[in-house]
Order: structure tokens, then sequence, then C-alpha cells
């Protein structure tokens, strides 16, 4: 994986620059990008087969999940949301509509239900994530915490986990160390879903093409 530091810094610039151009887009931006995703992610086999969903809440610059919550919980399907625990990792509980979020730590919205422990996350037939940038091999660019690589560390190599992009955050190339773990596919607003390499099998699923506008730019 070469020299730790030295990726820690690229993980950094990249991290920087990606969140820069996320804080440009506006309120409608993300919510239009946020509405495409939850229609991509609806339409596919592996979600509308699915039981329970393990998802989060997104927050600032994210692509909109709200919508996307919702419409799983309301068609019966059991949504799980994180809850992040003073150790950084995360904690799972269910989601009954928007009425039962509460406020959590750093800015989160997060379920007053029960917590299920850090293990639910195991029980979901699909896996939702956020990141800031993805390429074609899976490895994902998180914010830094290392909560979701936890948590993915806990799902089975067959449930498809799937992370939620603006459509130029699909890159050549994201840093990544040992205890990274990666996606098996990205949903984009203007592209759908796209399978990396080794992700999920299905009809709805696309090869993975690495596409995008600024990945010149951050690598």
């Amino acid at each position: 994986m070469g020299d730790v530091p030295e990726i820690q810094q690229e993980k950094a610039r990249l991290r920087a620059l990606v969140t820069s151009a996320r804080a440009l887009l506006s309120a409608q931006e993300r919510s239009e990008a946020g509405g495409q995703i939850r229609d991509a992610l609806l339409s596919l086999p592996e979600v509308q087969m699915a039981g329970t969903v393990a998802a989060y809440y997104s927050i600032g610059s994210e692509p909109d999940t709200r919508g996307l919550v919702f419409a799983l919980w309301k068609r019966g399907t059991y949504v799980l949301l994180p809850l992040l625990r003073p150790d950084g990792d995360l904690d799972w509980a269910s989601y009954e509509g928007p009425e039962s979020l509460v406020a959590g730590p750093r800015g989160l919205k997060e379920p007053g239900e029960a917590p299920r422990g850090a293990g639910a996350v195991a029980s979901a037939d699909v896996v939702l994530v956020p990141a800031l940038a993805v390429d074609g091999q899976g490895n994902r660019l998180g914010r830094g915490g290392g909560s979701f690589d936890r948590a993915l560390a806990r799902v089975g190599p067959l449930i498809p986990v799937i992370a939620l992009l603006y459509d130029s955050e699909l890159v050549e190339r994201v840093p990544a160390e040992a205890h990274d773990t990666p996606v098996r596919a990205v949903v984009r607003p203007g592209y759908g879903v796209t399978t990396c390499a080794g992700g999920i099998p299905g009809p709805a699923a696309r090869l993975c093409m690495l596409s995008s506008r600024i990945s010149r730019v951050l690598i």
C-alpha cells in the first residue's frame, strides 16, 4: 500500500478538493441529485427485493437521502440508520418516519428508537454508504473518521454495498489503506447504478466506466 503518511496526504488532498466542489452546489442541485439517485436505487432489483436496507441520513453538501429513506420506509422496507458512538463506531436503529429522528452529534439526524448494536448492519440485504469519491476498484474516500469502514467490515461478501455520489466523483484512483473497505457499486444522478470490480451482479448493474469530469484534477 506504500507509505501510509503519503497515502493519508493524498486522501486529504482529494478530500479537500471534492469538499470544495460540493460546497459550490446549491440546495436545489443537492435535492435534484438526491431525487435522481432515489429513483435509480428504487428501480434496482436488489433494493426492490431487500427486506432490510442499512442507509444514512444526509447532512451538509451530501446528495440528499431524506426522500430515499422515506420512500424505502413507506413501501415497507425495514430501514436501519446509524448512530455515531463516542468511540467513532456505528450502532444502528430503525427509522420510523421523519418524526422519529432526533439530533445527534456533529449535526447528524439519528433515529430515536432503541439501538440494535453495531452488528445489526450485518442483517441488511443492501447497505448504502456516503462517500466523497470512489474509483473503479470500489475504493471509497470517506470523511476520515473510519466509522463506515468499521461498519462495512461486518457486512458479508455477497451483500451489495453501494455508495451515493455526484456525477463527477467516480474517479480514476482513490488512495487506499489496508483497513479501507471497498464498495461494490455507486449510484450517481446522471448515470444511475455503476458496478465496480467484483461488484454486485444483477440485470440492472452496468460495467464500471471510469468517467469523471474532474478526475484528472483530483488525482
